[in-house]
């Protein structure tokens, strides 16, 4: 039967591998789930970064004159 969700192969280097596998150990999940969690959480701190320099770029583009606030837009 073929796997549900997609897979990847990923080679790390032996720390990495260690540390993982311990951290598994400790929090009681497989190393595979552990991993999984892990690179959700990079893509996560990813998206927020580029979300944070689209914000900061928009804050000085933005005219203040014309914009609405907060109350204007969620009345």
């Amino acid at each position: 039967m073929p796997a549900k969700n997609p897979r990847i192969n990923v080679l790390v280097e032996e720390s990495i591998y260690r540390a993982i596998h311990a951290l598994s150990a400790r929090e009681g999940v497989s190393v595979s789930s552990l991993a999984h969690d892990l690179i959700r959480e990079a893509l996560d701190l990813r998206e927020d970064a580029a979300l944070s320099v689209l914000a900061d770029e928009r804050n000085t583009t933005i005219d203040r004159k014309t914009a609405l606030s907060h109350e204007e837009v969620w009345a």
